[in-house]
């Protein structure tokens, strides 16, 4: 299915290809032009696009992106209401895009809660992209890190697994991003933007080798460039997962 993305003899190190976005500083960067929160959340849609399709070209085959937590409920009526409306944009203006970049959309997250137009939008770009055999665009919505290793322990206990023998290969199973193909699970690389150096709730136990990119570039101005800037931080690393080389 990735083998095309997989592939990567003409670079010396190889891309990432699980890269984790937390999208951060849209609000603070439409505050600072005089604009309201909401602006920074729309150029922060034009942004995703961009990264999204320039990181299926680099062969990334897993791009997960931190679109709302299951903290952002506590953030202003208006505002969340706006952020639940920003799926139902994007697949109007960019799905198009891409199906045309051979590029999948899934989603992670608690479904209970989301509004119901929110979800046919995503539930109708992921029908479309179905059989797109590109990049994953993976949406983390109404996700937490630590709910979804709860949500997994508690599907186990209630199918009357045996907790006492439970390994990592069984939990991670059952955590929400079993959707994946099972070599793509865990990020390679985590990128923050906007200043912020903290994981927020963000794929708490599949981040636990991941490598972490901070970068104070506020999201709506992370583009293709700047995503380069965190690829080649990647292939720089000395990944040796607790041994030695």
């Amino acid at each position: 299915m990735f083998n095309n993305l997989k592939n990567n003899s003409q670079e010396e190190i190889p891309v990432p290809q699980h890269v984790g976005v937390i999208m951060d500083g849209n609000g603070r960067w439409a505050k600072a032009q005089g604009k309201p929160r909401i602006f920074g959340h729309k150029a922060g849609m034009d942004a995703l696009k961009k990264v999204a399709v320039h990181g299926a070209r680099r062969g990334v085959a897993v791009m997960t992106v931190y679109a709302f937590s299951t903290e952002n409920w506590a953030r202003p009526v208006d505002e969340v209401k706006f952020i639940m409306s920003l799926p139902i944009d994007f697949y109007s203006k960019y799905v198009p895009v891409l199906k045309e970049e051979n590029i999948q959309i899934r989603m992670i997250g608690e479904r209970s809660g989301l509004p119901k137009a929110t979800l046919e939008s995503i539930d109708r770009a992921a029908r479309e992209t179905a059989n797109n055999t590109g990049m994953i665009l993976n949406f983390a919505m109404n996700y937490g890190g630590r709910r979804d290793i709860i949500l997994a322990i508690q599907d186990l206990a209630a199918s009357g697994f045996d907790l006492s023998v439970l390994t990592e290969e069984d939990l991670a199973e059952h955590l929400q991003t079993a959707i994946l193909p099972v070599e793509y699970r865990e990020p390679d690389l985590i990128i923050r933007t906007s200043g912020e150096q903290r994981m927020s709730n963000f794929l708490t136990w599949q981040a636990a080798y991941s490598e972490l990119y901070f970068t104070d570039v506020a999201w709506p101005e992370f583009d293709e460039a700047e995503l380069d800037k965190a690829i080649t931080a990647f292939q720089q690393r000395d990944r040796r997962y607790g041994g030695l080389k």
